[in-house]
């Protein structure tokens, strides 16, 4: 597993405001600002193709269920869910974004710990 976290200075500013305003869970919270102390912030040219961010189409399977999911990460002004267009700031975004294929995650989702791999990532043209 990643040892560290890459993400874009923007991803990483958005992130620390949702810890701010009290958006996630306290078992989130906690384990989100744990990843961001120890994060690499880079340009977004700079981010490798291989790591969850923004505009990817990133496909995860969730080992807690068995089951494989694909998700487009969008801007959370342009989530909709219905079309599979699902927020950065989303619980599966804020759990797989700055991982890289192949990561293994268990994060403290609200409906209990789940074991998710990140498959495959793929930049998104919308």
């Amino acid at each position: 597993m990643t040892e560290q976290i890459i993400l874009t200075t923007g991803i990483y500013d958005a992130i620390k405001e949702q810890l701010r305003r009290k958006k996630v869970s306290a078992e989130e919270e906690t384990r989100l600002a744990a990843e961001l102390r120890g994060a690499k912030q880079v340009l977004r040219r700079d981010l490798p193709e291989d790591v969850v961010t923004v505009d990817r189409v990133v496909t995860v399977k969730d080992h807690t269920a068995n089951e494989e999911q694909e998700y487009i990460f969008v801007a959370s002004n342009k989530a909709k869910p219905k079309k599979n267009k699902h927020s950065i700031l989303s619980d599966i975004a804020l759990a797989t974004v700055g991982y890289k294929v192949g990561d293994i995650i268990n994060w403290p989702f609200r409906d209990g710990e789940r074991k998710i791999e990140i498959l495959k990532v793929e930049n998104w043209e919308n």
